[in-house]
């Protein structure tokens, strides 16, 4: 149960608005710190439909579906941070978000497991051509054959991405017997017996089963296209759990019908539907050897309950403590709590003479403070000020008067 500490601002007042099904953990963290206004629909919501949602929204629970566009964040009259609670932050507007000093957390690490235990699993899957074979039992057909089916030990998995997920799906692979290689735009420590190659070439030419695990980046779009794709070893496998837009699935589908490609797994899509029901089609579609599946890579009922955790968990650190350890957007600091005073959080432009402005502003008018911590990024400062309870309000309107002030906040 998360610590209960007293906010200057009711907390029946603030209003929290959790989308896409978030765990019920999240909203019970909240409901059990005494925050009554939680809503939780089931859905993403469009451009439009969040425009009229959010206007007296304070926290905002998004998964990836959900888009935060410049438009979004300039109807968010109240809004104090966006919780991600997923992996990626790419469907946030971070630069604009940044701008409007608006908070954003994701959760990086809670579902890695869960997408390596399945990039695992699929690989048997598709190695050993279950898919061909379970759908030939539906319809009555008897295909017990060994043809095309082998083990993964001893085969090569080529991981493309070394980072949280990548590390760990390769230990999970060196103890099923398979030797794994990795290619990484950024030095990275190998764990276990992993070899890193110098190229995605010289990667893709050697791996039995290829898995994705990269951001969505201009640098990765199309990653997987046309012309990578005749690189591949005759017959592996590609498995994608990273981003939709990494691979090129008309050139992907093609390889697989020419039969460059023995398989395929893929749960992420350049276009995905909004919600569970709608129709989804993919030149994908009955392909022999491909799984589809509809974005679960991390859908495990741990992976949701540690994502609820730990985003809620950062969330309210920032909404009652001021802490933005893990933001996308505000500088990351955390100044401890001191008895006697209240906390005011200052957000501003990163120019010259902020601080000494607000220093001055407050020694004018005879404002102790008794504790202050600032960090900058690139775009904006982030001041926590702890100052004499009986002159926090005046200390308050003199912060908002301080030039290239984006917002202002009394904590407690």
């Amino acid at each position: 149960m998360p610590e209960k500490k007293s906010t200057s601002y009711p907390k029946d007042k603030i209003n929290i608005l959790f989308l896409e099904n978030i765990s019920d953990v999240a909203v019970k963290f909240f409901n059990g710190s005494g925050y009554a206004n939680v809503r939780k629909l089931t859905g993403a919501l469009s451009e439009e439909q969040l425009i009229k949602e959010i206007k007296q929204v304070h926290i905002l629970g998004i998964r990836s579906k959900t888009k935060i566009t410049s438009k979004v964040l300039d109807a968010a009259e109240k809004l104090q941070a966006i919780g991600c609670f997923c992996i990626g932050v790419n469907q946030v507007d971070l630069k604009y978000a940044t701008q409007k000093g608006v908070a954003v957390f994701n959760a990086p690490y809670s579902n890695t497991r869960s997408v390596a235990e399945l990039v695992i699993g699929t690989s048997i899957v598709l190695i050993r051509r279950i898919i061909d074979k379970n759908i030939a039992a539906h319809k009555g057909i008897w295909l017990k054959d060994a043809t095309g089916s082998y083990e993964l030990r001893g085969k090569t998995l080529g991981i493309i991405g070394y980072g949280n997920i990548g590390s760990q799906l390769s230990v999970l692979a060196e103890s099923v017997g398979m030797k794994v290689i990795f290619y990484d735009t950024e030095t990275k420590l190998p764990l276990g017996n992993a070899v890193a190659k110098k190229s995605l070439k010289e990667l893709l030419g050697a791996a039995d089963i290829v898995s994705l695990h990269v951001p969505e980046l201009p640098s990765t779009k199309n990653m997987i296209n046309k012309s990578n794709l005749k690189h591949f070893k005759k017959g592996s496998i590609l498995i994608n759990y990273a981003r939709g837009e990494v691979v090129d699935i008309d050139a992907l589908a093609k390889s697989l019908q020419e039969g460059q490609l023995g398989g395929a797994a893929i749960d992420v899509f350049p276009w995905e539907p909004e919600k569970n029901g709608d129709t989804f089609t993919s030149p994908l579609q009955g392909l022999s050897n491909v799984l589809l599946t509809p974005h679960i890579g991390g859908s495990t009922q741990e992976a949701q309950h540690n994502i609820g955790e730990d985003v809620s968990a950062k969330l309210f650190n920032y909404l009652e403590k001021g802490v933005s350890f893990g933001s996308h957007t505000i500088p990351a600091l955390s100044l401890p709590p001191q008895e006697g005073t209240h906390r005011i959080l200052h957000i501003h432009n990163n120019v010259p003479g902020v601080l000494s402005e607000i220093n001055t502003q407050l020694s004018k008018h005879k404002i102790n403070i008794l504790g202050q911590y600032l960090k900058t990024n690139d775009a904006i400062g982030y001041v926590v000020l702890d100052v004499d309870k009986s002159l926090s309000r005046n200390a308050l309107e003199l912060l908002k008067e301080v030039k290239a002030t984006i917002k202002v906040r009394m904590l407690y």
